[in-house]
């Protein structure tokens, strides 16, 4: 059993992976939301000491370093967009973006952790 709230790790590990789920959901969205990510990285920050100690934690640390790296190079992508490299930044950042999620959401639904 769980310290926090007396609550079974098996309906722990449920939870926490329906709110990874949401994450990996709220990440694609931004594409056409733009706002949901922002969302999303919150969720992460709150209910990531909740994933401590879980196979889960590692998809909370895969999600915020997608955020936070795909943040970074859409900033260079942007600034660079004048000298044509922006253009090429910005589509490799959609792409990785984009893999991440895909790989994150293809190892939750196998129950398996990230690997970095």
């Amino acid at each position: 059993m769980s310290e926090e709230f007396n609550v079974p790790d098996e309906e722990r590990i449920r939870s926490l992976k329906s709110l990874v789920q949401v994450v990996y959901v709220l990440y694609a969205l931004s594409y056409f939301t733009g706002i949901t990510a922002i969302v999303g990285i919150i969720i992460n920050y709150v209910k990531r000491e909740d994933a401590a100690g879980t196979w889960l934690e590692s998809h909370f640390r895969w999600q915020i370093r997608t955020f936070w790296f795909g943040l970074l190079w859409a900033a260079i992508g942007a600034i660079t967009v004048f000298i044509a490299i922006g253009v090429a930044i910005l589509f490799a950042n959609f792409c990785w973006i984009i893999y991440r999620i895909v790989k994150g959401w293809l190892n939750l639904n196998d129950n398996k952790p990230m690997t970095f």
